[in-house]
């Protein structure tokens, strides 16, 4: 984990990692994605402040689908447009 997280706070995580059920763990994730999916967001709102929202939300996209895809599903050239 984090270098400066001292070994016995990091055993604690790992152990109530373990005995958190399943349910929790995937509600988490989710939420952990959402944030990214928010902070990424910002970031392309502050670089391209004058993009449409179908703009922002290719770029968006494309951060996480392989360009091809991005070419086929959306007709958005993540090399040419950027990302």
């Amino acid at each position: 984990m984090a270098l400066d997280t001292p070994a016995e706070i990091e055993q604690m995580l790992i152990e109530g990692y373990r005995k958190m059920p399943a349910w929790r763990k995937l509600q988490q994730v989710g939420e952990l994605t959402e944030l990214v999916s928010q902070l990424a967001m910002n970031d392309l709102r502050r670089r391209y402040p004058q993009a449409t929202e179908r703009e922002l939300k290719l770029r968006l996209v494309s951060r996480w689908l392989e360009p091809e895809l991005m070419r086929k599903a959306f007709d958005w050239d993540p090399e040419k447009e950027g990302y």
